[in-house]
């Protein structure tokens, strides 16, 4: 039997369009350079397909520079998947473009209708629930409204709480299987993984919380050799990708796939 929590058959990503210049960034660390975003892009897919899923590669969108980090944009489960209602006004416009790639594997697709917000990146599905961090860019009623359509199809949703500054929950946070949880020590000290397998990442290396549990990779930022080493020890199978230009923009190795 399949978990999944991390054992895809496919991914939806999104090539970085010229206008990623653009982007939405919490303070700025410089413009990031598009030609080193396509090759670290290219080699995150790269490490997709190599596990055998099938990676659904969608266009640039040029009128949303944003748009690479498809990962806010929904939540796929096993049995339907929701359409987002980001907190960044210049990002509601993304959703619509997603929703068609999704209804092409679902049969069941349903959406935030609003007031509130809710973005991706906020939302960790471990093997027992579904925790939910409220965030700048999540909010009570974007996370009151996803609980309502998940427990239609059996899913238990917790609400937690982002750390001060940090732009989403898996920011500071990934799954690395099922009982198990990479996160910053930060993160971790609120209480909010009791009961999980928690493995911190080093100090000074916060930045490697963001990486992915796939198939049989743990996909995680590179320049971060303690952690990367913690974990391979730990006896986990991980490839390094260059972020260097997503993180200009605040983004990770979660927010750049839809996993499903």
């Amino acid at each position: 039997m399949t978990d999944p929590t991390f054992e895809f058959s496919r991914a939806i990503t999104r090539r970085p369009s010229a206008s990623i210049t653009d982007g939405l960034r919490a303070e700025d660390i410089g413009t990031p350079d598009l030609d080193q975003m396509l090759k670290d892009h290219a080699h995150y897919v790269a490490t997709l397909k190599k596990t055998g899923a099938e990676v659904i590669e969608l266009p640039p969108l040029e009128d949303f520079p944003d748009a690479v980090f498809v990962e806010d944009t929904a939540l796929c489960l096993p049995q339907g998947a929701v359409l987002m209602r980001p907190g960044a006004p210049s990002r509601m416009g993304e959703v619509p473009h997603m929703a068609p790639a999704l209804r092409e594997f679902y049969g069941d697709v349903r959406g935030i209708a609003g007031p509130g917000h809710i973005e991706g990146g906020d939302i960790l599905v471990t093997g027992r629930e579904i925790l939910v961090g409220r965030s700048d860019r999540t909010d009570a009623a974007g996370v009151a409204e996803l609980s309502g359509i998940v427990s239609d199809w059996g899913h238990s949703l917790r609400e937690v709480f982002t750390p001060p500054g940090v732009l989403h929950f898996k920011t500071d946070c990934s799954l690395l299987d099922g009982e198990t949880i990479l996160s910053t020590k930060r993160l971790a000290a609120s209480g909010c993984f009791d009961g999980y397998r928690v493995l911190h990442v080093e100090d000074g290396e916060e930045a490697a919380a963001n990486s992915i549990r796939f198939n049989q990779f743990v996909l995680m930022p590179a320049g971060f050799p303690r952690t990367a080493a913690m974990l391979g020890n730990a006896g986990y199978d991980v490839v390094e990708i260059n972020n260097s230009e997503c993180a200009k923009l605040d983004g990770g190795m979660s927010c750049l796939s839809l996993r499903f």
